[in-house]
């Protein structure tokens, strides 16, 4: 059972790898995940009665850790945020800081003696660093030393210890610009999610009677009627009933081009009507509607952490207390060793303190892939967590479902083909019976060619992978591939397309040819695949192998498997998988898709009009349904990463220059501050551009 919280105001990633580890050590706390970019925490508890309890043991463990955080229920925060207005960072705050360097620049530009100096720089410093005093006291009170407000707190005390006043003010004043600059930082990419989250409707228009109500959507039922007026927000999945317009779907799907719909036309919730009046008839709650799954699955996507995201927040667990350490040996062991001065050396150490602090790497990377995360939403792209992003750029083979995937999914009914006596009225008639019971494209595809209305099946059984098989009019009939008829005799035909066989009580009545229509783009997917650098595609498909090879050599396919049941496509993944040669990419759209979703190293599902069991398996989903738009994530994957291992290496490089230096007195407080802040800022800079989207 897993519960949601708030961490209101939570900003500090040492801070929230803290809070994870405490929660996770509660009696009954199976797993615990801090999603620092959404200020969420996530529990999975072995008993849901522990929930309330566990409420109260996460704000104490928060208010040990960072007392500004506030801790409470999504559901609770959701409410109240309706009601609230915009908060802005207390004025008091403001004036301290403008005081303090109104006092520093003072400072600086006249000519002082030692004392008055002195004291107009510490009153500055405790203007503007008094906070992070506070917080470092308190941390330290609770157990919690090695952190930011420890190493900032130590090395400023440091300079005004060795008389260095200037240094210690100028490297407190630009932390706490350096974390002003991170929160505007965070804050942003968090706006950039919450764009994205205003595609929630507020309200309905429930038809009753001739009249229109208002309620909330979770109060509409499947098969009421709904009213869209134009500039509103289509509140649940249906299908048009009276009224044409154009709808918007650019928040679903990235495209800006209107969609036209009319009676019959299927309607997504999130949509924006832009003229015309509609009423809907609701084919989904709003718990099970597009809009509610798009908003689920961006606010969990940060969840999922990538592997290097974790390995950063080991490494600055340990990397704190060794520079600390470090800091310790290179201030006392020099002048016991070699008897030299000791202010020199605690120059040096000090130095060796500020630009050790790992902030640039801490909040870059997760940064990084919270803004990749945020661009592929924009571009119609909804990517379940960093580690699915992340793997996406280490894609070796790319694997396709035939239906709904590469082609439209759409069927029409090419050839009817009686035999043994019956007609061809008789052998649709009877088609159109057997397939009455399913709503797989195929049936539906024979329904719409006979176009009347059909007396049920009997005893209707669905085959899975064959066919089906019912009774009519008392008497047996199968309809299905060649398999469901073994041991009837027949003759194969010679034709492409799907196959539909039928038998009425044991003897063959006929074939019918259904052809289904391959999506404009699904070669250029593939051709843009291949310069991206995927080395293998294949399509695995329950078809024909005369289907499979033709659509296989129109796309430019390496590899096609025909014929294939549910099961046999899991069977036919595992061989293709290349150890050590890069991830295994699965893209489906179908119910019998989700086990091979599931298996993948990353499975990708076609949204738009992808089953929902193939979207809840699926670690990456697509609005539009092109397959183009998977060389874009991968694309924006690829993107992402380079400016995380940027990062990495800039923030790395740099501090070990400085440190060396530093160690060696080459470099100076100034030098140290440009380490700390300057790095993390650019390394910030750098990650904001993992928001801007990547296309072909």
């Amino acid at each position: 059972m897993t519960q949601t919280y708030i961490l209101e105001g939570l900003c500090c990633p040492n801070c929230a790898a803290k809070i994870e580890r405490g929660a996770a050590k509660l009696a009954g706390v199976k797993s615990a995940s801090v999603d620092m970019m959404a200020q969420k925490l996530t529990l999975t508890a072995d008993d849901h009665s522990r929930f309330p309890a566990l409420l109260k043991e996460i704000t104490q463990i928060a208010a040990r850790i960072e007392p500004d955080v506030k801790v409470s229920l999504l559901e609770e925060r959701e409410t109240a945020r309706k009601a609230e207005t915009e908060e802005h960072e207390p004025p008091l705050k403001k004036i301290r800081m403008g005081a303090g360097v109104v006092l520093f620049a003072v400072g600086m530009i006249l000519e002082l003696n030692q004392w008055l100096e002195l004291a107009l720089f510490l009153v500055s410093y405790l203007l503007i660093g008094g906070g992070v005093l506070l917080r470092a006291a308190k941390n330290i009170s609770k157990g919690q030393i090695f952190d930011e407000n420890f190493l900032m707190s130590i090395a400023t005390i440091g300079a005004f210890a060795i008389g260095e006043y200037p240094e210690g003010v100028a490297v407190m004043l630009f932390y706490q610009v350096g974390e002003a600059f991170q929160d505007f930082a965070v804050g942003r990419s968090r706006k950039s999610i919450a764009t994205l989250m205003d595609i929630r409707p507020d309200f309905a228009n429930l038809k009753i009677g001739d009249e229109a109500r208002r309620v909330s959507p979770e109060e509409v039922k499947v098969g009421d009627f709904i009213i869209v007026r134009p500039g509103e927000k289509v509140p649940l999945d249906g299908v048009v009933t009276e009224g044409r317009s154009a709808l918007d779907t650019s928040a679903l799907t990235g495209e800006s081009l209107p969609r036209d719909v009319e009676p019959g036309s299927e309607v997504l919730s999130g949509s924006i009507n832009n003229n015309g009046l509609l009423t809907i008839e609701v084919k989904k709650l709003f718990g099970e509607s597009t809009v509610s799954k798009i908003l689920d699955l961006v606010q969990n996507a940060s969840s999922a952490k990538a592997p290097v995201e974790n390995f950063i927040t080991k490494f600055a667990r340990y990397y704190t207390p060794a520079v600390v350490f470090a800091a310790l040996a290179l201030a006392v062991v020099p002048p016991l060793a070699l008897g030299v001065g000791w202010a020199e050396w605690m120059n040096r150490a000090l130095v060796f303190l500020v630009v050790s602090c790992p902030c640039a790497l801490v909040i870059s990377i997760p940064l990084s892939f919270f803004g990749g995360i945020g661009g592929a939403s924009r571009n119609g792209v909804l990517v379940k967590g960093s580690n699915y992003l992340d793997a996406l750029h280490n894609v070796d083979t790319v694997v396709f479902d035939k239906t709904g995937t590469l082609t439209k999914g759409v069927f029409a009914v090419t050839e009817i083909a009686p035999a043994n006596g019956f007609t061809a009225d008789e052998l649709l008639e009877l088609a159109a019976g057997a397939e009455s019971g399913s709503n797989h494209p195929i049936a539906q595809s024979i329904m719409k060619a006979y176009g009347k209305p059909v007396s049920g099946a009997v005893d209707y059984e669905e085959v899975a992978g064959h066919g089906v098989r019912a009774q009519i009019g008392g008497k047996t009939v199968h309809a299905g591939n060649a398999k469901l008829l073994e041991g009837i005799a027949f003759e194969k035909p010679e034709t492409v397309g799907t196959v539909v066989y039928l038998a009425v009580d044991g003897v063959f009545a006929g074939h019918i040819v259904i052809a289904d229509e391959v999506k404009p783009d699904s070669a250029n997917a593939i051709a843009e695949l291949k310069a991206l650098g995927v080395r293998k595609t294949a399509m695995l498909t329950g078809d024909s192998h005369a289907v499979g090879e033709k659509i296989g050599r129109e796309l430019g396919l390496d590899m096609v498997c025909a014929e294939l049941l549910p099961q046999h496509k899991v069977e036919q993944l595992e061989k293709l998988f290349a150890p050590g040669k890069g991830k295994l990419l699965f893209v489906g759209d179908g119910i019998n898709d989700a086990p091979v979703l599931a298996r993948a190293d990353v499975g990708i599902a076609m949204g738009g009009v992808g089953s929902d069991a193939a979207i809840e398996a699926a670690d990456v989903v697509l609005m539009t349904d092109e397959p183009s738009k998977i060389a874009d994530a991968i694309r924006i994957s690829k993107k992402t990463r380079m400016i995380v291992m940027q990062n990495i290496v800039f923030a790395l490089a740099v501090k070990g220059v400085i440190l060396a230096l530093g160690a060696l007195g080459y470099a100076t407080m100034w030098g140290a501050v440009f380490g700390d802040v300057g790095v993390a800022v650019i390394a910030i800079l750098n990650a904001m551009r993992a928001m801007r989207t990547v296309r072909s």
